[in-house]
C-alpha cells in the first residue's frame, strides 16, 4: 500500500469531478487561488510593518 499511482489519481479526478461538476470546481478553484493570495499580502503587510517599526526604532536611536 504505497502512494497511489497515476491511473489511480485519474480515477479519484473521474469521481470528483462526477459528484462536484466542472462548474464547482472551478468555482472551488478560483476561491483557494484568492485565499491564497490574500494570505500572502497579510503576510507582506506584517513584513512591511515590522520593518517600518525597525527604522523608527533606528531613526529614535540616531537622535537620542
Amino acid at each position: 500500500m504505497g502512494l497511489p499511482s497515476g491511473f489511480e489519481w485519474i480515477i479519484v479526478l473521474v469521481i470528483v469531478v462526477l459528484l462536484f461538476g466542472v462548474g464547482r470546481l472551478g468555482r472551488i478553484g478560483g476561491e483557494i487561488g484568492s485565499a491564497i493570495r490574500n494570505f500572502r499580502e497579510g503576510l507582506k503587510s506584517d513584513d512591511d510593518k515590522k520593518d517600518e517599526k525597525k527604522s523608527e526604532d533606528k531613526a529614535d536611536d540616531k537622535t537620542a
